[in-house]
């Protein structure tokens, strides 16, 4: 069959089309938070300013949200409903150990605290969050 190059133009950009469709359709989409934390102790005369961050979730969370401390490993994250939960261990230069919980609300956020000891100290670190869009690439 003759094709003029017009035509030949238009099937190669269709089969490209094509091609191209089905991996665009499986890309995973995620969802984009605002997520704050602010840590609170006991006796302190003050407490460090709140760090806020915009993270890509899967729309089914298995981890908490991500913490200051690259050190830290969480385990037993069970989520149940609207309630999650976690046991965590930090190793870096004050290791501590913790908890953590959070529940979801219908309307797109969450609340939550995460309670860890070091060196005899206990510190409360508050979590809110928010859900504002989608994303590409989410994690866990």
């Amino acid at each position: 069959m003759n094709m003029s190059p017009g035509g030949r133009l238009l099937a190669a950009l269709a089969a490209l089309l094509l091609l191209l469709a089905p991996a665009s359709a499986q890309a995973p989409i995620g969802e984009l938070w605002q997520t704050t934390s602010q840590m609170v102790m006991e006796g302190m005369p003050f407490s460090p300013p709140p760090t806020t961050l915009k993270i890509c979730r899967a729309a089914q969370w298995t981890q908490p949200p991500p913490g200051g401390d690259p050190t830290c490993v969480t385990s037993n994250f069970q989520r149940t409903g609207n309630r999650a939960s976690w046991t965590m261990q930090c190793s870096g230069d004050m290791p501590m150990t913790g908890t953590g919980e959070m529940t979801f609300a219908s309307d797109g956020s969450y609340t939550g605290v995460i309670t860890a000891t070091a060196e005899g100290m206990t510190m409360r670190i508050n979590l809110t969050g928010k859900k504002i869009g989608t994303c590409d690439k989410p994690i866990g």
